[in-house]
C-alpha cells in the first residue's frame, strides 16, 4: 500500500497577532511543523501549538526560521553556514525544551520560508542546518525539497531525510517552486491539487505549468492552513489519497 505523510506550518501567530487555522488543519495533518519564535510564533503559543498536536495524536517538527518578523521569513539573508547551524539550534532547541515538559517527541526540523529555498539550493547551508539537526539527535528528520540540496547534507551526516512536496504550489523544470510572483506558483483549487498529489504518490510524477512531466519521490505533502480555503483544500486532499487506497500516517511509519 503507498503511503504518505500530511504536513502543516503552525504555531504562527505572537502576541496580539493571530495567523492560521490551526485546530482546523490539523485535523487533517499527521505532523505539524512548530514556528520556533523567530518568524513567528512565541513561548505561549509554542506551548499551545505542542500541546494541541499531542492531544490530536499529530506529531511535532520544529518549524525555524531567519530571524525576520516583519517579513515573515519571507525574505533572503546572507547568512554564513556558521551562522545558520547556530540559528538553527537555538530555535529547535527552544521547542526541544517545550516538548520535554509535555512528554512529546521532536520528530522533525523543516526549515521555514527563505531559509528553506536558499538551503535548498545551497549545499553548504543545507549542510549547516544538517549537522544542526544531527546535533541534537541522530533520530530526529530532516525535512526538505524533494530533489534539493536537504537530501545530499542528510545522508552525508547519516540523519533521515524526509523529501516534501507541496499540495498548492507549482514546481519548475529542475523541482524548484515556482516563485510566488510569477504565473502558476499556486494551485487553488482543491480537486487539482487533490489530482496532482495522487499521481505524485501513485506515479513519482507532477505537472509543471508549461506541460513538462517532473518526476518527484516525496514521503510528505505540504498542507497550508493559514485561511478557509487552504484547510477545505488539506481536507479534499487527504480524502482523495485515502479514497484511492493511500495510507496517511506519521513520518517515522512512512520512513520506515
Amino acid at each position: 500500500m503507498a503511503v504518505i505523510d500530511l504536513n502543516s506550518d503552525l504555531g504562527e501567530s505572537f502576541g496580539a497577532w493571530s495567523m492560521g487555522m490551526d485546530e482546523e488543519v490539523m485535523i487533517h495533518v499527521t505532523s505539524s511543523n512548530v514556528a520556533c519564535g523567530w518568524h513567528g510564533g512565541d513561548a505561549e503559543v509554542m506551548l499551545r501549538t505542542v500541546r494541541a498536536a499531542k492531544a490530536r495524536g499529530v506529531a511535532v517538527g520544529a518549524h525555524p526560521g531567519y530571524p525576520d518578523l516583519l517579513g515573515f521569513g519571507r525574505r533572503s539573508m546572507t547568512c554564513t553556514p556558521e551562522e545558520l547551524y547556530a540559528y538553527t539550534l537555538y530555535q529547535v532547541g527552544a521547542l526541544m525544551g517545550v516538548c520535554a515538559a509535555e512528554g512529546a517527541e521532536l520528530q522533525h526540523v523543516k526549515p521555514h520560508g527563505a531559509m528553506y529555498n536558499q538551503a535548498a539550493k545551497d549545499p553548504k547551508l543545507a549542510e549547516a542546518i544538517a549537522k544542526a539537526v544531527k546535533s541534537l539527535g541522530r533520530e530526529i528528520i530532516l525535512m526538505g525539497l524533494a530533489r534539493s540540496a536537504f537530501e545530499a547534507a542528510a545522508a552525508e551526516q547519516g540523519i533521515p531525510f524526509a523529501a516534501e512536496a507541496f499540495a498548492d504550489r507549482g514546481y519548475m523544470a529542475d523541482g524548484s517552486l515556482v516563485p510566488r510572483s510569477q504565473p502558476g506558483a499556486f494551485i487553488h483549487d482543491p480537486d487539482q491539487a487533490a489530482g496532482r498529489m495522487l499521481k505524485l504518490v501513485k506515479e513519482g510524477t507532477v505537472e509543471t505549468p508549461d506541460g513538462q512531466t517532473l518526476k518527484l519521490q516525496a514521503h510528505t505533502i505540504c498542507m497550508h492552513g493559514d485561511n478557509p480555503a487552504a484547510v477545505k483544500m488539506a481536507e479534499v486532499v487527504k480524502a482523495a489519497l485515502e479514497k484511492n487506497g493511500v495510507a496517511v500516517k506519521n513520518l517515522r511509519e512512512v520512513l520506515r
